[in-house]
C-alpha cells in the first residue's frame, strides 16, 4: 500500500529476493511503477483493495497514512504487517506519547488540546516556547506551530484548530538520533547502528550512521525493543528521538521503512528494505552491521547533474524519478568511508556543492 520512494526501494530489495509486488496508489505514475505493477485506485477503494488481496501474499504500507480502515478490510483476507493496530498509535500523537508513557519511554512533557481553553492551560503547563502540533496527518515538519509567547496563543489556533491538538514542550535538543529495528511474527529482533540526523525546514537533509554517541544505543534499542514487543510488530519500525546531554527524549515512531536508514542500501551488509521483507515473510534476518561510517545527503526541490558531481570519492545517486518541485524529496546521496571524519568531509563537500 503505496508507490513513493519508499516502495520503489523495497520492490528493488524484493526482486533480490524473488518476490513480486504489487502496488495500490492512487497517483498515475509513481515511483515505485518501476519495480512493479500499479493499481491506480485510491486506499480506501474497495475494489483497489479487494485487487490487492488477491494477488497478495501478504500485504505492508510503505507510510503511515494508509487509513486503517483499510489496513483492517485488506488483514480479513491476507496477513498485513505491520499491524494495523501500529498505525493507530503512529497516526494520533496523543496516543502514541501514551504508549511511550507506558512503555517509561521518555518523552518531552506533553498536553492535550482540543479547545482555546485547553491551549491557554497548555502553556500555563509547558511554559514558553512550546509546539503545537495536529495530532494526525503531520509530517516533515507540516502540521505544526511554535509559540514564543501568549500572544502568539491565538496565531496557533487560528492555524491548526479547531482539530484535535497536542502541545509539546520546546526541547533544546543537541541533535536528533533515530535507531531501526525489526522484528519477525516469530519473535526475533535485530537492529541497526544509531543514526545521526539533521534536520532543514522540518525535512531530513542529512544522515550519518554510526552515530558518535555509541553509550546511547543501547537504551535507544531497549527503548525500540520494548515497542516491537509491545505490538506485536512485524517489520521494520524506526524510533525517533532527541539527544538532551546524556539523556534520549522520544519524539515519535513511523511504523515503516524510513528516510534516516537510506544509507543501510549501500552501508549496511543488509538493507532496511531487504531486512523489512524478510520480517514480513518471516525469514532469517541478514546481518544488518554497518560497513565503515556511511552517511546519507537528501536531494530536495532539484536533482543534480551526475557528471558534475564530485569524482575524488565514491558515492551512490538514487533518482526517485519525480518530477521537482521545493521543499520535494526526489532522491539521495549515499556516501561511505573508513573513519567519521572522512565521512564528514565527504558529505560536507557534497552539501556545499549542492549549494552552489
Amino acid at each position: 500500500m503505496g508507490a513513493g520512494q519508499l516502495g520503489q526501494m523495497l520492490g528493488i530489495a524484493a526482486s533480490r529476493l524473488g518476490v513480486s509486488v504489487t502496488f495500490l496508489d492512487p497517483a498515475t505514475d509513481p515511483p515505485a511503477a518501476s519495480t512493479g505493477a500499479v493499481i491506480c485506485r485510491p486506499f480506501d477503494s474497495e475494489e483497489g483493495l479487494a485487487r490487492l488481496a488477491a494477488v497478495s501474499d501478504v500485504v505492508t504500507y510503505e507510510f503511515e497514512n494508509v487509513p486503517v480502515a483499510a489496513a483492517l478490510a485488506v488483514a480479513e483476507q491476507v496477513p498485513v504487517f505491520p499491524p494495523p493496530s501500529a498505525l493507530r498509535y503512529a497516526q494520533d500523537r496523543w496516543l502514541e506519547k501514551q504508549l511511550f508513557d507506558s512503555l517509561r519511554i521518555p518523552v518531552p512533557r506533553y498536553a492535550r488540546v482540543d479547545s482555546e481553553a485547553d491551549l491557554a492551560k497548555a502553556a500555563d503547563g509547558l511554559q514558553f516556547p512550546f509546539v503545537v502540533k495536529s495530532r494526525t496527518m503531520g509530517y516533515d515538519g507540516k502540521g505544526q506551530f511554535v509559540v514564543r509567547e501568549a500572544a502568539g496563543l491565538d496565531s496557533a489556533w487560528r492555524a491548526l484548530g479547531p482539530a484535535p491538538l497536542i502541545a509539546e514542550q520546546w526541547i533544546d535538543f543537541d541533535y536528533e538520533v533515530s535507531l531501526i529495528g525489526a522484528r519477525r511474527a516469530s519473535g526475533a529482533i535485530t537492529s541497526y547502528d544509531l543514526t545521526e540526523n539533521c534536520h532543514r525546514d522540518g525535512i531530513l537533509k542529512i544522515s550519518r550512521a554510526p552515530s558518535r554517541n555509541t553509550a546511547m544505543r543501547d537504551a535507544a534499542r531497549a527503548y525500540t525493543v520494548s515497542l516491537l514487543e509491545r505490538l506485536d510488530y512485524v517489520g521494520v519500525l524506526a524510533l525517533e528521538m532527541f539527544v538532551v546531554g546524556e539523556n534520549l527524549l522520544a519524539n515519535e515512531f513511523a511504523p515503516r521503512v524510513h528516510n534516516s536508514g537510506h544509507w543501510t542500501i549501500e552501508g549496511a551488509m543488509t538493507s532496511q528494505f531487504e531486512n523489512h521483507l524478510r520480517a514480513v515473510f518471516d525469514m532469517p534476518f541478514g546481518d544488518p552491521s554497518t560497513r565503515g561510517f556511511a552517511g546519507m545527503l537528501n536531494l530536495i526541490g532539484n536533482m543534480p547533474d551526475r557528471l558534475s558531481l564530485p569524482r575524488h570519492f565514491p558515492w551512490f545517486l538514487h533518482d526517485y524519478g519525480k518530477p521537482p518541485r521545493p521543499g520535494r524529496k526526489l532522491g539521495h546521496l549515499t556516501v561511505l568511508a573508513d573513519d567519521r571524519p572522512t565521512l564528514d568531509r565527504r558529505l560536507a563537500e557534497l552539501a556545499e556543492f549542492l549549494a552552489e
